[in-house]
């Protein structure tokens, strides 16, 4: 499992061959959502809405960092981890 990330007990992962759009997933207890990057759209899944108020702010802040690890999925490269939220 390509854990990037984990903060508030909310795990982000990033799989390789994994399909467009560009995403992430958040996993937090028992329930599991699929993030749009560039959007935060949740694309599938459910988070409870604290959750997924950190996981957007989250990914507004870091936005960059995970487009960058998109792409070296998407290429098989390593993928970096990025800063949880604090």
């Amino acid at each position: 499992m390509p854990e990037i990330s984990r903060f508030l007990g909310i795990i982000i992962i990033m799989y390789y061959n994994d399909h467009a759009p560009a995403h992430f997933h958040a996993k937090y207890g028992e329930h599991h959502a699929k993030v749009d990057i560039v959007t935060g759209e949740l694309l599938d899944g459910h988070l409870p809405r604290r959750a997924l108020s950190a996981v957007q702010e989250w990914r507004e802040m870091n936005t960059a960092a995970l487009i960058e690890n998109w792409t070296h999925a998407m290429a098989h490269e390593p993928l970096n981890r990025i800063e949880p939220l604090e």
